[in-house]
């Protein structure tokens, strides 16, 4: 709890994964990758309520396994590849409304997004608090090489053309404005405007930083290699 808001945090775990199966409980440096969220998580002076939503009974043995039951598997239409995270955080808040538990603040922590420093979480709960206006708090980094103005796609005619339409001509991504990706370190909302809007993204939401070698989400296995190594170089204080 913080200044008197009770604060849950969800952590999405779907058994299923085309671009890396079982993803979320393979081992990174020994640890199921689902347990580093989940550490982060705990390790939060504010946070109320860890739930960890799966349909995989082996990832609710894992999470358990780190010190979080998990009440009951997801039901299978809400572990589709088409399920958006919005259905499943509206299906969890409905389940602890019916049995008369409320909360102040949202939090959705990805467990393919282990990159969070010690102090992330907090820092991001604290961002929240200090901002009266502000509805949400997204992680944001700054994008790299992949600039938008600088991506393309192939037109019907097989040529190669600017992505973005009109777009100011560019060579090099120093050229061009800062551009911004919302990797899965935290997404934050106040539960009252979740229930209201069933989005993370308002037009009260804002911006916490975070650095570059925290830049990465985990689909397949070459993010898993990249994680895994920048994981590492950060236990051996190389970034």
């Amino acid at each position: 709890m913080y200044k008197n808001q009770k604060i849950l945090a969800i952590i999405p775990a779907r058994g299923g994964s085309k671009g890396l199966p079982q993803k979320n409980i393979r081992p990174m440096l020994e640890k199921p990758l689902i347990g580093w969220t989940i550490e982060q998580a705990k390790a939060s002076k504010y946070i109320d309520e860890i739930h960890v939503s799966t349909d995989c009974q082996k990832i609710a043995d894992t999470a358990e396994k780190f010190g979080i039951k998990v009440p009951e598997l997801r039901p299978a239409k809400l572990a589709e590849d088409s399920t958006s995270s919005m259905e499943v955080v509206n299906y969890i808040l409905e389940n602890y409304d019916s049995k008369g538990l409320e909360f102040d603040i949202l939090i959705l922590l990805e467990p393919t997004s282990p990159l969070r420093k010690i102090d992330d979480i907090d820092n991001a709960i604290e961002l929240l608090m200090q901002n009266h206006t502000a509805e949400g708090v997204i992680s944001l980094g700054e994008i790299q090489i992949e600039h938008p103005m600088i991506a393309k796609k192939i037109n019907k005619e097989g040529k190669i053309e600017p992505y973005i339409e009109n777009a100011k001509k560019i060579s090099q991504r120093q050229q061009a404005d800062k551009a911004y990706f919302p990797y899965g370190v935290i997404y934050m909302i106040k539960t009252d405007i979740f229930k209201q809007k069933k989005v993370f993204y308002t037009e009260n939401v804002i911006p916490y930083f975070i650095e570059r070698w925290q830049n990465y989400e985990i689909d397949d296995i070459c993010d898993f290699i990249c994680v895994e190594n920048i994981l590492k170089a950060k236990n051996e204080d190389l970034i």
